[in-house]
């Protein structure tokens, strides 16, 4: 067997291999309600035999949202239609998992292919956008307000309280979302946090609302879970958050109780030279694995089977997560299986149409 087909344990959850399905924001919801749209979308990837499918990043307060067509996870609502879709993903044998964010001073913007910048309230945007800092991401982007002490307990207790919901919908992994400029993000760059109380300066208190929200999801979530955080490792800019920041912080959140750290980059700034290239991120999951002493999963730009297999091999991380080559493929896990000369389970459905020697996926 290859190494990226190998199980993985953490905690009291065993992943039948190292395939994730990063979490990629579709744009489809009402209300913050999932539909058919995600139960074919992320389905489909299970039936493609990804390990762990990772829903999108889902806010844990309305005005959290990137975007009014975001997933959502404040209020109960929510949960009978997240569970339709877990229920069916663990039943093809992958494993569920949901990303909680908060997108701060990007929020209320447009869906891609709506348009750009904000969104105004006529149009379903909102006014209450905040951030550490009065500072807009961009000039068409909206004016944010700085989060007080009140604001901020806020945001903490969302997040526990979508942490609670998560596991009433069946997931078994849950993610912070600290990466991509988005809230926990902004608090931890220097670009974005001009704060002068306890959460900004010094790299202690940038960190200390992300440390609080993973030692409050923690005790959330059920011993036999995992809980992983996502980081940009470096905003690739001057004065930005950079690496070495990011593996100090990696250790204090392995104190924590955090299992794994996935490893991104960039998105605090609206441009920024990202030398983007096959594996370009997988250095900093290596970096952080090594020098912080924790499990790490590596994204961007990885597409084939041998290169994937190959960071497993190698150790550069434990968890290979594939975003835009699973939107392209769904079914790239039992081609890669293949290619790697691996046996892998398919369904039984499609069995007929399997690799010699392939086995049976029953539905559970």
């Amino acid at each position: 067997m290859s190494h990226l087909f190998a199980p993985y344990q953490l905690r009291g959850l065993e992943l039948p291999n190292r395939i994730v399905v990063s979490p990629m924001c579709e744009y489809s919801a009402v209300d913050g309600l999932a539909n058919d749209w995600h139960l074919v979308h992320l389905g489909s990837r299970a039936v493609g035999g990804a390990g762990l499918i990772i829903f999108e990043a889902t806010a844990i307060a309305p005005e959290g949202r990137i975007s009014p067509e975001d997933l959502g996870l404040w209020n109960d609502e929510q949960i009978a239609p997240l569970a339709r879709i877990t229920r069916f993903i663990s039943e093809q044998g992958s494993v569920p998992g949901i990303q909680l964010a908060h997108a701060g001073r990007k929020a209320s913007t447009f869906s891609p292919w709506r348009g750009s910048g904000a969104v105004s309230e006529a149009e379903g945007g909102w006014a209450n956008v905040v951030a550490p800092s009065a500072i807009a991401f961009s000039p068409e982007y909206p004016q944010p307000h700085a989060l007080d002490q009140a604001g901020i307990d806020k945001v903490v207790a969302g997040f526990v309280a979508a942490t609670h919901r998560a596991v009433a919908a069946g997931f078994k992994v849950v993610e912070v979302h600290a990466a991509h400029g988005y809230l926990l993000h902004q608090f931890l760059s220097p670009l974005s946090n001009l704060r002068t109380d306890q959460y900004g300066g010094s790299l202690e208190n940038r960190a200390r609302l992300l440390l609080d929200v993973s030692r409050a999801v923690r005790a959330a979530l059920p011993d036999d879970l995992p809980l992983f955080v996502r980081i940009s490792a470096t905003d690739w800019v001057e004065g930005g958050w950079r690496a070495d920041e990011s593996v100090v912080i990696s250790r204090w959140l392995k104190e924590e109780g955090v299992d794994l750290i996935d490893v991104s980059s960039g998105g605090t700034v609206p441009v920024a030279p990202i030398p983007v290239g096959p594996g370009y991120q997988t250095r900093f999951a290596d970096q952080i694995r090594r020098e912080a002493g924790i499990a790490t999963g590596t994204v961007g730009m990885i597409l084939e089977p041998a290169q994937a297999d190959h960071i497993i091999r190698t150790g550069q991380a434990d968890l290979v997560l594939l975003a835009r080559e699973l939107l392209r493929e769904p079914y790239w896990p039992l081609h890669a299986a293949t290619a790697l000369h691996t046996t892998t389970s398919w369904p039984e459905q499609y069995l007929r149409a399997a690799p010699k020697g392939s086995t049976t996926r029953t539905p559970r």
